[in-house]
């Protein structure tokens, strides 16, 4: 199973390469008002998150996910929904 911290490292990861170079990004950074990121670089992002965690992120959730931290706690709910928890 796959830990919250390890989906948010990956989410980092991810956002920096959409962020602008000085940015800094923490888990309660918000995507859109402190990083400006548009919100087709976003559903890009969540297409590459989809794929390396083999789930289907429903657009529903994103209305409600703002941050890095929100992001990672969706995506472990819906990897523990079709994987099951330890």
């Amino acid at each position: 199973m796959i830990s919250k911290e390890a989906i948010l490292e990956k989410v980092i990861e991810l956002i920096k390469e959409l962020a602008p170079d000085e940015a800094l990004i923490k888990p309660d950074t918000d995507l859109i008002q402190d990083l400006g990121i548009e919100s087709i670089r976003v559903m890009d992002m969540l297409m590459v998150l989809e794929d390396e965690y083999d789930i289907s992120i429903e657009l529903n959730v994103l209305v409600k996910v703002r941050t890095p931290e929100q992001l990672a706690e969706a995506i472990l709910t819906l990897t523990e929904r079709k994987y099951g928890t330890v």
